[in-house]
């Protein structure tokens, strides 16, 4: 496939973890035509996107991550591509599968997904002609790769976009959902363990329970307060711990990585096991193919044997 040049884009992300059912690629290197579709403008969710990555086989998708409110001048200019871009707006605060794929450390952040493979365009606001210039990109992108087909759809000009029919999350990950919503992260992380048991290689509910359990550990905590204490006392394991979630939840990797294997020398097994169970959270959060990852998965190896 070919890359827009980095110049321009931040380069490739991985979303194939957020598939479902991951259904069989197609032998083709792209998928020409038309597709019908109710809406150029839906609602993306970490339980659905598994068929937007197959629509991106046909149709080029633009993805935006905001935070409350989607951006009225995002959909007014893939509007006037007439129909090569879908675009898919997606609550970060609510889709922390999907936030942490697409790397977004801020918000609005806006990805393309072209056969299959999400590419990072740009993160905050850009003026509309920049953006037009990036979105131009993308289309030779798709062309070049052998989607090139157009969205039809029914809606009106001046009609509201369709509300999107999601597919129901298995009963404990709603569980776990709503739960989160109530700030209840105990009886989510209760219920991610119930649908790891039952199904061990159920990503989502692994990625789910990570993310919970960070948020658990970070509740009611003031991290002004985490990192003095952390400052204070740079031998106690548990204020190092608090300060490398607070990094991690940031999208620090590297520091948060950084500072528990520099203290891990010095513990006792004890504490070389609570620092070990917690890069192996971290690692799952970030993804197995950050380099990032890579790096302290190596320093890790090397202080433990």
């Amino acid at each position: 496939m070919t890359d827009i040049p980095p110049t321009q884009l931040r380069g490739a992300v991985d979303l194939s973890s957020l598939l479902r059912d991951k259904p069989e690629r197609s032998t083709a290197s792209g998928t020409a035509g038309d597709s019908a579709i109710a809406s150029l403008v839906t609602e993306g969710t970490d339980a659905n996107f598994g068929q937007f990555l197959e629509l991106s086989r046909t149709i080029a998708v633009i993805v935006e991550l905001h935070a409350g409110e989607p951006s009225a001048t995002l959909e007014r200019i893939i509007r006037a591509y007439e129909g090569r871009f879908v675009l898919v707006t997606v609550d970060a605060r609510r889709n922390p599968q999907l936030t942490q794929a697409f790397q977004a450390v801020a918000v609005p952040t806006v990805a393309a997904v072209v056969g299959g493979r999400p590419i990072a365009l740009y993160e905050g606001e850009l003026a509309e002609a920049d953006a037009k210039g990036v979105f131009d990109q993308v289309v030779t992108l798709a062309t070049q790769n052998g989607v090139t087909g157009k969205a039809t759809t029914s809606e009106a000009k001046d009609e509201a976009p369709a509300e999107p029919v999601e597919e129901p999350l298995p009963p404990h990950h709603q569980a776990a959902f709503d739960a989160i919503d109530r700030g209840d992260f105990a009886t989510a992380i209760a219920e991610y363990k119930t649908a790891i048991a039952q199904d061990p290689r159920d990503q989502l509910a692994v990625a789910g329970l990570v993310q919970v359990s960070l948020l658990h550990r970070l509740d009611g905590a003031v991290a002004d307060d985490i990192r003095a204490t952390a400052a204070a006392s740079p031998g106690d394991l548990d204020a190092q711990l608090a300060v490398a979630d607070l990094d991690i939840s940031g999208g620090h990797v590297d520091d948060a990585c950084g500072r528990l294997l520099d203290l891990f020398p010095s513990l006792d097994q004890h504490g070389k096991d609570v620092i070990r169970t917690r890069l192996l959270s971290y690692f799952d959060l970030t993804g197995s193919d950050d380099p990032r990852v890579a790096a302290a998965r190596r320093r890790l190896t090397s202080l433990l044997y």
